[in-house]
């Protein structure tokens, strides 16, 4: 049995983002088919169409932000039928849509992200995160082949996931797809970890240190994980993180806390040490 941590980042574009965030979503091989048909399903009954396309992608940015919430907010729920009826309307014709296609494709939009972390739970799919400031990336020098400390807390809490498992269980990375050199230093950086560090070839055990490298628009299990890392970007907040986040994001805050992860570990002298699989690094 293996699991997929698909990987991917929200707020990397330094513009207005208030965090930086690399998350990862636990998927076990065995569900992957059903929860990829299930959300294709899913899509299909809110757009009546599919969303996702040449020119169109499902991504946090798109489907959460403060407009979509606005628009979806300017009447009360649409009955399911009609909102699918119009949501379609709207994709197939934009430049027709009047503003209550553009309500209902708000509310389709909003409902596909309550749907898509509700799966999440049926299939007790676990996330992991490392939330950062800009900082983290300008003190740490990547240009001498070392893997970023986000990237090095994320795979520590991946590899204690599949190391309480107990079973063998191997975990198999997936990166939505980068510039090509960009791959080639994170391959490059991530070899180093796990072969030329204590730490890193005993991960290696359980994490694959071969990653794949995907397109986002083609792949669910990246999609997930874009939503996810803008939900937590955006809306969730822990200890230490002082900037403020989104309230009308607290719906799908609350939906996402029960996916993170809770272990123990003895960490130098405290024993029992409890780790979450999403963490504030300052």
């Amino acid at each position: 049995m293996a699991y997929f941590f698909f990987i991917d980042e929200s707020g990397t574009d330094r513009q207005d983002s208030l965090y930086e965030v690399l998350c990862g979503v636990a998927i076990k091989d065995s569900d992957l088919w059903n929860i990829v048909s299930q959300l294709k399903t899913i899509e299909l009954q809110l757009f009546g169409i599919r969303y996702s396309g040449h020119d169109r992608e499902i991504k946090g940015r798109k489907f959460l932000k403060k407009k979509v919430f606005k628009q979806a907010a300017l009447e009360e729920p649409i009955p399911e039928g009609e909102r699918t009826q119009l949501s379609k309307e709207c994709i197939v014709n934009g430049s027709q849509a009047t503003p209550r296609h553009m309500i209902a494709l708000s509310q389709s939009k909003l409902e596909y992200v309550r749907k898509l972390l509700e799966l999440c739970s049926q299939f007790r799919i676990k996330i992991f995160a490392t939330i950062s400031t800009e900082p983290i990336r300008e003190t740490d020098d990547e240009a001498d082949g070392l893997l970023r400390r986000d990237y090095v807390y994320a795979f520590e809490r991946m590899y204690y996931y599949l190391e309480d498992k107990k079973n063998d269980e191997q975990g198999i990375i997936v990166f939505d797809e980068l510039e090509k050199s960009k791959s080639h230093v994170l391959i490059s950086q991530l070899e180093n970890y796990f072969k030329r560090t204590s730490k890193g070839r005993q991960r290696s055990g359980l994490v694959i240190p071969e990653p794949f490298f995907v397109h986002s628009d083609l792949t669910t299990g990246i999609q997930i994980a874009d939503i996810v890392a803008y939900i937590i970007s955006w809306g969730l907040r822990l200890k230490g993180m002082t900037k403020p986040g989104r309230a009308e994001l607290n719906e799908f805050v609350e939906l996402i806390k029960p996916l993170r992860y809770l272990t123990t570990r003895d960490i130098r002298d405290i024993p029992e040490m409890k780790i979450w699989s999403v963490t504030y690094v300052k």
